[in-house]
């Protein structure tokens, strides 16, 4: 993954014309992308100023800082990490709802006014989505071995991505969240500790968990669990990518029963990406791993390939990712950069879909196929059409919080889907807008109460009794 530095210059200049012009100079001779300059202090001498700084590289900072040294009537006072600044001490904390003020607020909410809560629980466990904060707290929980697009990088490294992931929760949904970053790694070994620590929470969001291992985990915490278990790298990126190709369809005209869809990529995504895709009425789906298209006469030993062979690519198609990509109207890459180019492109069929979702470098960069593509989307903020996966798990964890549903079905799925890609309505649906902004504010709503519903149609939700026997 390629990371650029986001920094802070504090500087000292003097207070008169022209000085921050040359400072400005230096950092666009280095390609400094500059944001925001605050004004720190001033006096008729000198003025303090912040400036906010987009870099490449170690390197062009530190021929910044030279550079700026060597310049009259400016002092570098210090150079700060922006990532590192807002990641100090962590992103989430522990609050109180309510203050503790004097001893009767502590009789109330611990000895000896708990005692009846415990007392309510142990007789009706429904009522702690009412007394507890189970209603409203999720597990979100990994074991390192596939985070973001750096790999194994183990619990530890985990713990600041699957904070940012708390973050996202409360921010987007109000969903409290908190990470639990194990250091055990086989299958049942994770099963065994999640299932041991589930009666405080009302849902459970898996992350960063390597294929296959993944899909053993969710399975046999679906089977045991009675609160939603949810793996975000396949469900949260397969809803996103349907609500997406939805609106993508529509842009180029196209019907998702006959298109002819080809996916890059054959790990948790990819098979995620493939059954929702087929549930939304998607026929013509072939899947390539490294070795080129899976096929039902040559299946795979992997297991989840095995199903991807048995469910897709009913031609029976064989070859590269570049072979049977030609004449296909929809690439959905999530696999490894630099996979196509423009020529590949070019085959497929008139006005084609590209998803080109690896992260941070796509599996084609966007500019080498403008005039080609009838529609591109890519896993970047820095493009159109980002497909986030933000956009989904808020929604669909508050959704089933809210009706305190049992699980996540694939009903539930699809009608986030179909609700996050309505959030754009059609007269406002073009080439670079098929998919919302994760700071849209209708977002999180409409998917909530799109998971709420079909959680009441298939049987999942459940009412929970209040002090007087009524549903709440």
């Amino acid at each position: 993954m390629s990371l650029s530095l986001n920094i802070v210059l504090r500087l000292k200049l003097a207070n008169r014309p022209g000085v921050l012009a040359r400072v400005l100079e230096v950092v666009a001779a280095e390609g400094g992308n500059l944001g925001a300059i605050d004004l720190v202090a001033a006096t008729p001498q000198h003025v303090v100023r912040d400036l906010m700084v987009r870099l490449a590289s170690a390197e062009s900072l530190e021929r910044i800082a030279g550079a700026l040294k060597q310049l009259p009537g400016v002092e570098l006072l210090h150079v700060a990490d922006r990532v590192y600044l807002r990641h100090l001490g962590g992103k989430i904390e522990v609050g109180l709802k309510a203050p503790l003020k004097n001893w009767e607020d502590l009789s109330l909410v611990y000895t000896p006014g708990v005692a009846r809560i415990a007392k309510d629980v142990a007789q009706n466990p429904l009522s702690a989505y009412r007394l507890t904060m189970k209603g409203n707290f999720v597990a979100i929980v990994t074991d390192g071995s596939a985070v973001l697009g750096l790999g194994n990088l183990g619990p530890l490294a985990a713990l600041p991505v699957m904070e940012g992931k708390a973050a996202l929760f409360k921010q987007f949904a109000g969903v409290d969240a908190v990470p639990l970053c194990l250091n055990v790694h086989e299958p049942e070994e994770i099963v065994r500790v999640v299932a041991a620590i589930s009666p405080a929470f009302g849902g459970i969001n898996l992350e960063d968990i390597a294929a296959p291992k993944c899909f053993e985990v969710e399975e046999r915490l679906r089977e045991l669990l009675d609160i939603p278990v949810f793996h975000d790298d396949q469900h949260g990126t397969a809803i996103v990518t349907l609500a997406a190709l939805l609106n993508a369809l529509k842009v180029v005209g196209k019907d998702i029963r006959a298109v002819k869809v080809v996916i890059s990529g054959a790990g948790a995504a990819g098979v995620a990406i493939t059954k929702i895709l087929l549930s939304a009425g998607a026929r013509r789906i072939v899947v390539c791993d490294r070795k080129g298209a899976i096929a039902r006469d040559n299946p795979p030993k992997e297991p989840h390939k095995r199903w991807l062979a048995a469910n897709t690519n009913e031609e029976c198609l064989h070859g590269s990712l570049k072979e049977v990509l030609a004449g296909a109207d929809v690439f959905i890459g999530v696999s490894a950069p630099g996979l196509l180019t423009r020529e590949n492109v070019m085959k497929m069929a008139d006005n084609p879909v590209v998803f080109a979702l690896a992260n941070p470098d796509p599996e084609v960069e966007p500019e080498e196929i403008y005039g080609v593509a009838g529609v591109i989307a890519t896993g970047r903020s820095d493009y159109p059409n980002q497909v986030n996966n933000a956009l989904a798990f808020p929604g669909v964890f508050r959704g089933a919080l809210n009706c305190h549903a049992r699980t996540i079905n694939e009903e539930m799925c699809l009608a986030a889907a179909h609700a996050l890609a309505g959030v754009i309505p059609d007269d406002q649906l073009s080439a670079e807008n098929i998919i919302p902004s994760v700071f849209n504010k209708d977002v999180v709503p409409a998917v909530a109460r799109a998971v709420e519903e079909a959680a009441a149609r298939t049987g999942v939700a459940r009412p929970i009794p209040g002090p007087e026997g009524k549903g709440v």
